[in-house]
């Protein structure tokens, strides 16, 4: 595998970030999670657009402009002859102090690695997902923005362990007001009564790329419109079904939390129109803006 990495494409073995990078010191940094699908990439400007965004909120300034990160992107799927996969686009901080002084560290850096995923089993996507409700609470937005996709992932890591603890592989988080905020990974939607809605940005939640794919696109076309507003975990445990969102996760059903059975146990009809959506869309011509 082919990793560019501060300007040049390097064999895997030889692509090195420095110890006193503060990317790896106190996760100074922030990242993007991309998929390809078809040689095509996947929400690609949106997605450049946001990791601009999450630099500007740290006061991080990229050595390279955004139209030459998206050139080192596209040669690094060129290169490991990609044409279903994800990237994984990366900046840190840099090489600077023992100290936490994020301006001693004269210049960042910035890789981008491109390989293949599979974060869920496929037989999920059928049958359907278990999740448990974390104890771990979202930060409040007012100590960590989670708009800002940082390297620092640790607050949804330890709700993430509860979940593997547990023996299932996500969390359902509330925030500190008790509001179903989002999973570790991916966006939470509901559906009840024929109605799909999904936390706001105020809720604590990252606004994924395809979250947003679906409220903008798939859920008008299908005419399924997606409604943001706050709702409570009983609300979730009464809803006729309920589905995640991600960029590795794409849309995947649930069906159960903890021991309680999500409407009647099985992937929904609705959920299901999202599903088969998705992949005939991405799979046929994948937006790339």
């Amino acid at each position: 595998m082919k990793i560019w990495i501060d300007g040049q494409l390097v064999p895997q073995d030889e692509a090195k970030v420095s110890v006193m990078d503060h990317g790896l010191l106190y996760g100074d940094g922030c990242f993007e999670g991309i998929r390809i699908y078809n040689g095509r990439i996947f929400k690609l400007g949106s997605h450049l657009r946001r990791m601009w965004d999450s630099a500007e909120e740290i006061r991080l300034q990229s050595p390279y402009s955004m139209e030459e990160v998206e050139r080192a992107i596209r040669e690094t799927v060129s290169a490991n002859q990609l044409t279903d996969g994800y990237i994984r686009l990366v900046f840190t901080r840099g090489v600077g102090t023992l100290g936490l002084h994020p301006f001693l560290c004269p210049v960042p850096t910035v890789f981008v690695i491109a390989d293949t995923i599979k974060l869920y089993p496929q037989e999920l996507y059928e049958s359907g997902m278990q999740i448990i409700v974390a104890e771990r609470r979202r930060v409040p937005r007012e100590c960590l923005d989670p708009q800002i996709k940082s390297l620092n992932y640790l607050n949804n890591i330890l709700a993430k362990i509860e979940a593997i603890d547990a023996g299932v592989l996500e969390a359902l988080m509330l925030n500190m007001e008790g509001w179903v905020s989002e999973c570790t990974g991916d966006n939470v939607f509901v559906v009840k009564d024929g109605a799909v809605f999904t936390p706001p940005p105020d809720a604590g939640i990252l606004n994924g790329i395809t979250r947003q794919f679906l409220i903008d696109d798939l859920g008008p076309s299908l005419g399924l419109p997606i409604q943001e507003k706050l709702f409570r975990l009983e609300e979730v445990y009464q809803a006729d079904e309920l589905f995640l969102t991600g960029t590795a996760a794409e849309v995947i059903g649930v069906t159960r939390i903890g021991d309680r059975v999500i409407g009647d146990g099985t992937v929904g009809p609705i959920t299901r129109r999202f599903v088969s959506e998705f992949r005939a869309r991405v799979s046929a011509d994948a937006p790339e803006d």
